[in-house]
């Protein structure tokens, strides 16, 4: 195994995974915090703050932080989920001392200046009214908000027109430097690295006059609610997510999920494409995810279809998972998701970049990464008694249903999707 971790004395955790004869490197700080970790009248401070730290450090101007980094042909993004942010770069190898250096600058020096908050504000606002302009982003938000409702983990990531709309200064100081502190952060390099001379700028660059240390705090224990929200919009086709608990990324039992996942909905040859699309024509795009959480998780299916065709696709869906309880799961279909599942893991472990956030994923989840050998092994364990067994558990569970655009019999959906219920 290539990977090799060591922690500061601040706290902060580094890890590397070396790929001999690879000239580029994917770096970056991880920190479990996102959406769930906000205050509902802060919804959005953890993806606002992301945009913010790109704005200027007493050393660096918004254009400098980019133009530094593009002008050695290298590349420096953020991104804001539910459970983490992540603030990352890919570049040439001899490069690596220069990504450091601005991920530790924005980190731990930004401005937070009051104009560049009121300009951003204008710009986070923007997002979200284009997300609110794209049905397929609106469905799997009023999902995760009607699975987890009125708790962290259903609000979004972008959060809404109000809550943006009064996060000042002192609040986005407050939560910076609570959460993005070392103690709270894993520093990973994929790609030319080298472990003793990442240790040892990092020691330098990454809060070095700061070595106390805090509980790694979490959120309140997740709450799956269920239940149905339907919203009506003059569109050609409607949007619809149905769903139900699944299972936490910290079970053993989240492999299945995946597998399930793919057999389902996961390809051209899935159960759901097959019938939906192939045979029925009701949608052209069909397909199954499970979302992993700490403590819970969610196992849906999404689909777009025209207005009068609904209640057929609904149907079909529901049927489709009724037969994963009812009727014997062959092994071939079995091996063919568990292929799908490995052949994906193993191509991914040629970037650079998917082999960084893959280590600094299973670090935030399981505190130390798996190697392949035990991530493929945890498929390949997965069989049909496992299937079935993951099927009933997810089927035990309320459902959840969104659906966006033209919906005209809302009695209607909610009742067709009683039947799993009452067959069970």
């Amino acid at each position: 195994m290539s990977v090799t971790i060591s922690q500061l004395n601040n706290g902060l955790q580094i890890v590397t995974d070396a790929m001999p004869g690879v000239e580029t490197v994917a770096l970056g700080l991880w920190f479990k915090v996102g959406a769930r970790y906000e205050k509902p009248e802060y919804s959005g401070m953890a993806h606002f703050l992301e945009h913010l730290l790109f704005k200027g450090t007493a050393r660096r101007s918004a254009f400098a932080i980019s133009e530094e980094i593009e002008a050695k042909g290298g590349y420096l993004n953020a991104y804001t989920s539910r459970e983490s942010t992540a603030f990352y770069a890919r570049m040439l190898s001899k490069d690596t001392a220069l990504g450091l250096d601005v991920l530790s600058d924005i980190l731990q020096s930004s401005v937070l200046d009051d104009r560049d908050i009121e300009r951003e504000r204008a710009v986070i606002l923007q997002e979200i009214a284009q997300a609110e302009d794209a049905p397929d982003d609106v469905v799997f938000t009023d999902f995760q908000a009607q699975a987890f409702m009125k708790q962290g983990l259903g609000q979004s990531v972008l959060g809404n027109q109000q809550t943006v709309g009064q996060i000042d200064r002192a609040a986005a100081w407050e939560f910076w430097h609570h959460h993005y502190r070392p103690d709270k952060a894993i520093l990973v390099a994929s790609g030319g690295v080298d472990h003793d001379d990442i240790t040892r700028q990092a020691e330098t660059l990454f809060w070095p006059d700061r070595a106390q240390r805090g509980a790694r705090e979490m959120p309140p224990a997740a709450l799956y609610t269920g239940g149905v929200h339907l919203r009506k919009r003059t569109l050609e086709q409607v949007h619809t997510v149905l769903g139900f608990e699944g299972a936490p990324l910290t079970e053993a039992r989240y492999f299945a999920s995946a597998v399930l996942a793919t057999l389902l909905g996961g390809g051209a040859s899935s159960r759901l494409f097959q019938e939906v699309r192939e045979r029925r024509g009701l949608a052209y795009h069909v397909g199954a995810h499970t979302s992993g959480y700490a403590d819970t998780g969610l196992f849906s299916v999404y689909a777009g279809t025209g207005q009068e065709a609904e209640t057929e696709l609904l149907g079909v869906v529901i049927d489709e998972f009724q037969r994963l309880v009812e009727e014997p799961i062959g092994e071939d279909e079995v091996e063919r998701a568990r292929a799908q599942i490995r052949t994906s893991f193993l191509m991914a472990r040629e970037s650079t970049s998917s082999r960084a956030e893959d280590a600094a994923q299973q670090m935030l989840v399981y505190g130390i990464p798996r190697s392949v050998s035990d991530l493929i092994g945890q498929i390949d364990a997965v069989d049909a008694a496992a299937l079935r067994q993951e099927a009933e558990l997810i089927l035990s569970t309320p459902m959840t249903l969104a659906a966006v655009g033209p919906v005209d019999d809302p009695a209607a959906l909610q009742k067709l999707t009683e039947r799993l219920h009452v067959a069970g």
